[in-house]
């Protein structure tokens, strides 16, 4: 791992978790850790409940796109991060590979969504004090 890591999650539609996840490792590790997401069905743009929670939460992610996932955002990865939707990701020697199981914000209320976003804070919280103490 470089002194300068990139972080990839990556989620089916790179419109729930993956982006919410994305701004959550932003905003605690600012320029420590380069930030990136993707998906292999990308939307046309975020759900609007995870923008709805995130900005509670004071983080805007209304800058982001969804964004197709190519072998190329992989390999410039040392964690990919899948977002327990099944995704099959590339893989290469000397990465980091996890699956956080986390449930689907899509069609859900914004209670639902803030559950899953309180559970991606705590994960990324974890990833941070490993990646950059």
């Amino acid at each position: 791992m470089t002194d300068h890591p990139t972080v990839l999650f990556v989620c089916v539609h790179n419109a729930g978790r993956s982006q919410m996840a994305a701004g959550f490792l932003q905003a605690i590790a600012g320029d420590r850790i380069d930030v990136r997401s993707a998906g292999s069905e990308p939307k046309d743009a975020i759900n609007p409940m995870a923008v709805q929670a995130m900005s509670e939460a004071g983080i805007d992610i209304t800058a982001g796109t969804p964004k197709l996932l190519t072998i190329d955002a992989v390999k410039q990865a040392d964690v990919v991060i899948t977002m327990g939707c099944g995704d099959a990701c590339p893989i290469f020697p000397g990465k980091r590979y996890e699956d956080w199981q986390l449930d689907d914000p899509a069609g859900q209320s914004i209670e639902a969504v803030r559950v899953i976003r309180d559970e991606i804070r705590a994960r990324v919280e974890t990833l941070v004090a490993e990646l950059a103490p």
